[in-house]
């Protein structure tokens, strides 16, 4: 069982933490709640969001302001930058998908260098989208790794791992939140370790994978592939980029599907809407449609949105 216990040590340890996104902000808020001292936080700068187009900082730079924690922003390494995170004096680092590869002058600014929260099981799924990886891939297991920094893509020596079973119908939002908790479990156990010094490193062993950023042409539904490869692409997109698919001219988001008999005997991109909405795929399998939103539409159930179809449209 892993523990959460800080020690009195730890406490008195300066930490400068580096991040982005909202599980990267839960792990810095319970850094924080576990009583350790965060001097500084890395983020990246504000970015358009939402139908609006509003700048907008990060969920970490939030979460920061609202611990009181100072906030540097930067979406390239400079030697400004490197200079302003020196002037905290942080004996470590800690890193939750920050989005940037550190070079060797910032991987020396905290005392004890940079250890990076990753959520897979290194060497597997080196990159960007590891949780994505795991479930197109189909995986039944996956896990969080604690390693330190070094400047190749998640090359460096092991502190820790964590692994948990991948349930079966669960996406990349609900997986990447347990893993979150597990490395957040494993961050605050090892921290006391690092900074006494006698964590014990391992050199990654195996052959490496890559788990490369995912865009909106890959979420594109594919009637040519048989019915469980699509179920898993589902689970991998949700909630980004969201797979999807045409109807009519239009496109239609699937939230969520799994696979069924194909009792219908459905072809390829064939859709029937009773007693279920379902989907024909290559191998003569089909995916039932659970949840979708049409563009422009909210979420909803795929049997509403069935009920709205005056007649069988085209799929593509």
């Amino acid at each position: 069982m892993i523990s959460t216990s800080s020690s009195i040590e730890s406490i008195n340890m300066k930490i400068v933490f580096a991040g982005t996104p909202p599980n990267a902000a839960e792990t810095l808020r319970q850094l924080a709640n576990n009583g350790h001292d965060i001097v500084a936080v890395l983020t990246r700068e504000d970015a358009v969001s939402g139908r609006n187009r509003e700048l907008k900082q990060s969920p970490v730079a939030d979460t920061a302001e609202a611990l009181g924690i100072p906030v540097v922003k930067a979406n390239r390494i400079s030697e400004q930058l490197i200079d302003d995170l020196a002037k905290f004096k942080a004996d470590i680092g800690v890193v939750v998908a920050y989005g940037l590869i550190m070079p060797q002058s910032l991987l020396e600014v905290p005392r004890l260098g940079w250890y990076n929260l990753h959520y897979s099981l290194l060497p597997k799924y080196r990159g960007a989208a590891p949780v994505q990886a795991a479930l197109l891939n189909g995986d039944s297991e996956t896990g969080v790794t604690l390693f330190k920094l070094d400047e190749g893509m998640d090359t460096g020596d092991i502190v820790g791992t964590v692994n948990t079973i991948i349930e079966p119908e669960e996406n990349s939002a609900e997986l990447l939140q347990r893993l979150t908790q597990l490395g957040t479990s494993l961050l605050l156990q090892e921290l006391p370790r690092l900074f006494s010094e006698t964590a014990s490193l391992l050199k990654q062993t195996g052959i490496p994978t890559f788990a490369h950023k995912i865009d909106r042409s890959q979420a594109k539904v594919d009637f040519s592939q048989p019915a469980s490869a699509v179920a898993n692409m589902i689970r991998a997109m949700n909630p980004e980029p969201m797979a999807w698919f045409m109807y009519d001219g239009v496109p239609v988001r699937i939230l969520r599907a799994k696979e069924v008999a194909n009792l219908q005997n459905l072809k390829p991109a064939e859709l029937a809407t009773t007693p279920i909405v379902s989907i024909g795929f290559a191998n003569s399998s089909a995916l039932e449609i659970i949840e979708l939103q049409p563009q422009g539409k909210r979420v909803m159930a795929a049997v509403d949105w069935a009920r709205g179809l005056r007649n069988i449209g085209e799929l593509s």
